[in-house]
């Protein structure tokens, strides 16, 4: 038995504050994801605004969405449309006023919502403007169960072991990585994919914000197998659909043959970190 999956994994350069320029190069890359018999989009971390706290600050109030706002409202007729899940990380409103979320909507192949994910460990400026997430959910989709991380989250082993331990088969982290990091990068998933075994993949951002290397970011999309092996590559610095197809059963095999941390874990002994925080 297999459960093959297509996932779609998207580099695109986004302009600054210019929503409707964005959500129309996202409609592009949704079609060509449809046309490569796509099963699962992705897109890189606040794709319909940019990313920059610095350039961007208080104007986040303004580009703010509901879950079901207007961007879930495009995106959902086109997953319905092509019978695709979507996953696109954008700015969200909260339940309280002015507080916001570096977060994502997560939409299905019928075109409802299925959920959010608000990212948990928040970067530098981000601290200034957004909330952090403090939920770590899972979804259950036709191929298997998929789970979300965002950028900075990948570098924290907690929250990729938690989604496992959840029954993720398959963690996806978009992001909006600068090119000065890019020796971290390269290093983030793998680890990730090996220590949980599951297939990880990592999305970028392209393109530069602001007049500093500080704000340059570079692609390269990256997924791997539960081996913590590279599968799929894109290139640096240009846009690009990244599109992989693999099986979710690999997952139970290795889990249970060869890749066995969540099966050795001693959880009894594991108090001490409690104490520590």
């Amino acid at each position: 038995m297999s459960r093959n999956v297509t996932v779609g994994l998207v580099q695109m350069d986004c302009e600054l504050m210019n929503k409707k320029a964005n959500l129309e190069k996202m409609l592009s890359y949704v079609k060509e994801a449809a046309e490569k018999k796509v099963n699962l989009l992705c897109f890189p971390e606040l794709c319909s605004t940019g990313y920059s706290p610095e350039l961007i600050g208080e104007k986040y109030l303004d580009l703010a969405e509901e879950p079901d706002g207007e961007t879930f409202q495009l995106l959902s007729a086109k997953a319905k449309e092509y019978g695709m899940y979507i996953a696109a990380p954008i700015v969200l409103k909260s339940e309280i006023p002015g507080v916001l979320y570096n977060g994502m909507i997560v939409i299905s192949k019928d075109g409802s919502l299925m959920g959010t994910y608000n990212k948990t460990h928040l970067w530098a400026g981000e601290r200034f403007w957004f909330r952090a997430g403090s939920e770590y959910p899972v979804f259950d989709m036709e191929f298997g169960k998929v789970g979300f991380m965002i950028c900075y989250d990948g570098g924290f082993p907690e929250v990729s072991r938690i989604l496992a331990l959840k029954g993720a088969e398959l963690i996806l982290c978009p992001s909006a990585f600068p090119i000065r990091d890019k020796d971290m990068w390269d290093i983030y998933f793998a680890t990730r994919s090996l220590e949980n075994g599951c297939f990880v993949g990592g999305l970028n951002r392209v393109g530069l914000e602001g007049e500093d290397k500080s704000g340059e970011m570079f692609g390269n999309n990256k997924i791997y197998n539960p081996r913590g092996k590279l599968v799929a590559e894109a290139p640096v610095n240009e846009e690009a659909l990244l599109v992989a197809t693999f099986d979710l059963e690999d997952v139970a095999r290795y889990r249970e043959n060869e890749v066995v941390y969540l099966r050795d874990r001693r959880p009894e002994t594991y108090e001490l970190l409690s104490k520590l925080y």
